[in-house]
């Protein structure tokens, strides 16, 4: 859930992504063009349950949608990113997190970050 979001705000952007992956920073989830009335996802959401407007990117493993935490070894961090954005993004479901973050250049009016750490 989250709360306070700027004035002139249209839309929201989530991307969770891991920097701990041994290859390099792992993209967990990418979802943009969320409606700015949206104060939270529940457990499990899928974006059509959020609103029709939503769409997911592409993440890491080359699918849509989001997939969870699993590290091969230690404790990994993961980062969920939320950006407050003064437009729509004129892209589809195969927008991985580098082509979102080029759309949203000049258009970020706020962000968010929270950081959770897991470990098998």
């Amino acid at each position: 859930a989250w709360s306070g979001l700027p004035g002139g705000n249209q839309t929201l952007v989530l991307i969770c992504d891991a920097p701990d992956a041994p290859g390099g920073t792992w993209d967990h989830w990418v979802m943009f063009n969320i409606p700015a009335s949206v104060a939270g996802l529940p457990e499990g959401v899928r974006s059509p349950e959020i609103s029709e407007s939503v769409v997911e990117g592409t993440n890491s493993w080359g699918r849509t949608g989001y997939g969870g935490p699993c590290p091969p070894s230690g404790t990994h961090r993961y980062y969920f990113n939320l950006y407050a954005l003064d437009s729509a993004l004129t892209l589809d479901s195969t927008a991985a997190k580098k082509d979102v973050g080029r759309a949203m250049e000049g258009h970020i009016l706020e962000q968010a970050q929270l950081m959770g750490r897991y470990s098998r």
